[in-house]
């Protein structure tokens, strides 16, 4: 395969171009006209550093050069890319628009971004990203952004410049070269935004035809995709030149011949390092024989593998709603959701960012202080816009919990909110939602929080499409959380502008049926936006027993937004949990799961699903939530059942367990222990309920004691992930990421819809020729 890359600014030098426009004399005049300068006047004087100046002189020298291969006989490529103004090169070059257009794109990308005065840039060569951000995180510096990742030593950052000559001796000590680069601004960076929105302005005036050839993304490192030009265009001036990983992803797709046309080898000199590391990203899974579906329709043969050069062309990205994936700034209409105690962890989120895909941090049952501490993991190591998101768990025992989350959140930045086990909304979760929201001078209502609402019910459903409740507001307004134009603005939003509409899953479950509760949820929604008049149409996606295409096929043909992964994620490399319950859970098969209480939600009787293939804990959860309707004290137990529980269940006493459950409450919340000193039923409760905690540690630990006592919150998708993968390197879970079972998911499922969609037509063509 022959691949054309287009270098961009940082290429000029001074004298450059007077072949070229000698050769083409009237696309020089041209651009010329379109400018209001003469290119090679400019080619020849101290302006060709300005940024309004140089974009569209090496858009133009660039384009010649092209002109001057297909002169001498260049085939048309396979692929195309360009280094950031590059980029616009190879738009051109696979037919987007034509050379006048590029013109007067670049002349006003250059513009606005010459105009843009605040910030500076700084190359570092030497150290990988990863160091570099290290070296940030220790010395507290959370004002600079990673603007170009050219190689794997070689990183360009924006941000004040005065930050950035501060950081500039700890990383030349940490061994790296550091070059303070004379520029007007952060290019590539958050302090670009003015002028992103801008020229998003701009581009509402331009129309771009559909691309011949595969043009890689700055933004997202993947193949552009049809109707997005304007958007990535747009999203590359305050996003970071993902040059890096989309070498890495050209490379491995196969054997390429990487051609750079423009001035000088500075794209050549880069690729020779890149060539170095890995060519295949995380993000384009190795091909992998895909096994028959567990469920085939018999008018479908089963999948066939992929080769790695045909992974990105299944069309998995078109999946779903574009919306999702433009709001969200992800590459497929899916996210892997949180799961409890930290197991989906931030090595998970972080891999999910680093693919251009969304995670969200399991923060259920973990301390404050190490959500925090993996939050700022997770900044630190996704800084260049990546998608990322934290759980909020609704509480009814500790509505202070969820306060001191939102407090967490709102202080850190935190954009996405996974908003799970809600059965009524809370103040906590009104003020994240209202905080921030402003007016933008076209008369939309921006909200810089999104929530996205894990729902089984419709009634709770309703709420979340609806706007805040006026009276959580007006109490917010009163006690100075929200403003009062923030409070007006909320009436014009729903709660969450996503639903992830949530089936029979692992952990907390309402065994919902996907083909009801779906197709009930988007009538809702069709309701309440009529009602409402909402001027953004609320997303509703699908998660709980997706585990194989034909789960995900099902989703998205009832209609779903967006699909949601949790099971499956607990079996992978990056999940939080132990080893040993890998080993258990990669041997699932579908009927290996049952239901128990909750443990958080023990007096409720709510329900979890969790593994039960060869483990006591899910019938042992069942009796203790039978003997707590049964009795109204640990006194009323008979002798037998007071020593089987505390011998074979507890491994200690009453007693024990009592002393250790009051300790943990003075702590947290004193009144607990107060009340259950006065009322024994709920002591026993505690008791029982200090079971729960015990065995989803003894899991999480991997402890060899106790091991039929492991609580494992798991689904039935896992057990049909396995069937799929059966007989492939995926069996083993040592073999799996989280982020290459969603793209090997999506682009199955892709394939698979097109296989059933070429069986229907085969089948309406025979019967046309049979009626004939």
């Amino acid at each position: 395969m022959t691949t054309i890359i287009f270098p961009g600014q940082g290429s000029q030098k001074r004298g450059m171009g007077k072949e070229l426009l000698a050769r083409y004399p009237e696309l020089a005049a041209q651009a010329d006209a379109l400018l209001g300068w003469k290119l090679a006047e400019v080619c020849q004087d101290e302006r060709l550093d300005q940024t309004q100046y140089t974009q569209p002189v090496l858009f133009v020298l660039n384009a010649l050069a092209w002109q001057a291969k297909r002169d001498e006989g260049a085939r048309e490529p396979d692929h195309a890319a360009g280094h950031s103004l590059g980029e616009y090169n190879a738009l051109l070059a696979a037919g987007a628009f034509d050379f006048a257009t590029g013109v007067r794109l670049v002349r006003r990308r250059g513009e606005l971004m010459a105009q843009a005065r605040e910030g500076g840039m700084a190359a570092v060569v030497g150290l990988s990203p990863e160091r570099i951000q290290e070296v940030l995180v220790r010395m507290g510096v959370d004002t600079v952004d990673l603007a170009n990742d050219n190689s794997p030593t070689q990183q360009v950052l924006s941000g004040p410049r005065v930050d950035l000559e501060r950081a500039a001796p700890e990383l030349k000590a940490a061994g790296a070269n550091v070059i303070l680069l004379k520029v007007s601004a952060a290019f590539h960076s958050r302090y670009m935004r003015p002028a992103r929105e801008a020229f998003a302005e701009f581009l509402r005036g331009f129309s771009f035809s559909p691309l011949r050839f595969p043009v890689i993304s700055n933004v997202e490192a993947r193949p552009y995709e049809d109707g997005r030009i304007a958007e990535l265009l747009a999203r590359q001036i305050d996003s970071p030149v993902r040059w890096t990983q989309s070498m890495r992803y050209l490379l491995g797709l196969g054997e390429q011949e990487l051609v750079e046309v423009g001035h000088g080898q500075v794209l050549s000199n880069l690729l020779k390092q890149i060539r170095q590391a890995t060519p295949v990203p995380a993000a384009v899974p190795a091909p992998v024989p895909a096994p028959a579906p567990v469920v085939a329709l018999p008018s479908a043969p089963p999948p066939q593998p992929a080769p790695a050069a045909e992974v990105r062309g299944t069309g998995a990205w078109r999946l779903g709603s574009e919306a999702f994936r433009s709001t969200y700034g992800v590459y497929l209409a899916y996210y892997a959701g949180s799961m409890y105690k930290g197991i989906s962890s931030k090595e998970l989120v972080i891999r999910m960012g680093q693919a251009g895909l969304m995670g969200f941090l399991g923060t259920g049952g973990m301390p404050l202080a190490r959500v925090e501490e993996d939050l700022l993991a997770i900044k630190a190591a996704l800084r260049s816009g990546e998608a990322w998101g934290m759980n909020l768990l609704h509480s009814l025992e500790r509505p202070a919990r969820e306060e001191e989350l939102v407090d967490l959140y709102l202080r850190h930045g935190v954009r996405n909110v996974e908003a799970s086990a809600y059965v009524q909304l809370t103040p906590a979760l009104v003020r994240y939602r209202v905080q921030g929201l402003r007016r933008l001078p076209d008369g939309r209502v921006e909200a810089p929080h999104r929530i996205i609402a894990k729902v089984s019910r419709t009634e709770v459903a309703r709420v979340f499409m609806s706007p805040p409740p006026p009276a959580l507001l007006e109490a917010l307004v009163r006690d100075g959380k929200v403003s009062s134009e923030e409070a007006r603005l909320a009436r014009e939003l729903p709660m969450a502008e996503d639903i992830c509409v949530e089936a029979d899953s692992g952990g907390h479950t309402d065994q919902g049926v996907a083909s009801t509760l779906l197709p009930a949820m988007m009538g809702l929604r069709e309701q309440l936006m009529e009602e409402h008049g909402y001027a953004t149409r609320i997303r509703v996606g699908a998660a709980g027993g997706i585990g194989t295409p034909q789960a995900a096929a099902s989703a998205f043909i009832m209609g779903a937004d967006f699909i949601a992964t949790g099971s499956i994620n607990q079996c992978t490399v990056e999940a939080a949990t132990s080893e040993p319950v890998k080993d258990l859970l990669e041997t699932l098969d579908v009927r290996d799961v049952t239901y128990a209480p909750a443990g958080d939600m023990f007096e409720l009787g709510a329900k979890i699903q969790v593994v039960r293939k060869g483990l006591f804990f899910p019938a042992r959860a069942n009796r203790l939530y039978a003997l707590y309707q049964q009795h109204g004290s640990l006194d009323e137990l008979d002798a037998q059942t007071r020593q089987q529980l505390q011998e074979k269940y507890f491994h200690r006493s009453f007693e024990q367990i009592w002393e250790e459950t009051r300790r943990h409450y003075q702590r947290v919340d004193p009144e607990v222990v107060e009340r259950a000193e006065r009322n024994p039923r709920r002591k026993m409760a505690l008791v029982f309920r200090w079971y729960f905690v015990h065995t989803s540690r003894l899991a999480l630990r991997g402890s060899r004691e106790q091991r039929t006592d492991y609580q494992i919150h798991c689904g039935p998708a896992l057990g049909s992930f396995n069937q799929w993968v059966r007989g492939t390197p995926l069996a083993s879970w040592r073999n799996r990421h989280v982020d290459e079972l969603a793209f090997k998911l999506m682009d199955a499922t892709a394939g698979w819809l097109e296989q059933q969609l070429q069986a229907l037509l085969q089948q309406r063509l025979q019967a046309q020729r049979g009626a004939a």
